[in-house]
């Protein structure tokens, strides 16, 4: 099943403030949105997780088909002017939040590009909600908010200025990760370090 609307890619331009990103508000076709919430893998603890440890259903599946193309990277390439040929892609799920999430930071310097797709049918906005910020000092000071709503999606250059947040949130909130790494050395410690987090979860559940 197709999973992005590729129009809507197609028009997204990059926004320089706070810091190199796009975000657009529903970037899935509407026979994928209606179809992830009832098939998304069942994740009972905080942490991302890889696509081994939480696989996804047909619909999740395409649009993960959809952002690992090379249409997808080209667009990316493109809107960042940045140079993806070669690099890694990964992809991790998140089912759930803890109180300890959503602390100021900014993604390691093994990234080139982060891509949030949240896919939380019933969110009725409020806390929880990405923050892009221009500085490290205070969630309050947002000049940019994400909804964690079915279908929204943000993707950020990541650099020593990226940072982002959200304020404290404790519940059900699914998001797809996508990233650009800069060598497949990244990418297998990646993997290897959300599978054993994965492993660990079981028995903390």
């Amino acid at each position: 099943m197709p999973g992005l609307d590729w129009g809507a890619i197609e028009c997204a331009r990059l926004v320089r403030f706070p810091f190199d990103h796009v975000a657009i508000p529903q970037m899935l076709l509407p026979a994928c949105a209606n179809a992830i919430p009832r098939e998304f893998p069942t994740i009972r603890n905080s942490g991302s997780y890889s696509l081994a440890d939480a696989p996804p259903g047909p619909a999740l599946g395409g649009l993960i088909d959809d952002l690992m193309s090379d249409r997808f990277r080209a667009h990316m390439a493109d809107i960042f002017a940045v140079d993806l040929e070669g690099r890694p892609a990964v992809v991790t799920l998140r089912g759930q939040c803890s109180r300890r999430d959503g602390r100021i930071h900014i993604d390691s310097a093994s990234k080139v590009l982060s891509l949030l797709i949240y896919l939380n049918d019933d969110w009725s906005g409020g806390e929880g909600q990405l923050r892009l910020l221009a500085n490290r000092d205070s969630l309050a000071d947002a000049p940019v908010e994400i909804p964690a709503s079915l279908g929204s999606m943000v993707a950020f250059r990541r650099s020593d200025t990226s940072w982002h947040g959200h304020s404290p949130f404790v519940g059900q909130r699914r998001a797809l990760q996508f990233n650009y790494l800069r060598d497949s050395r990244a990418s297998v410690v990646g993997l290897v370090r959300h599978r054993l987090s994965a492993f660990s979860k079981q028995f903390a559940a």
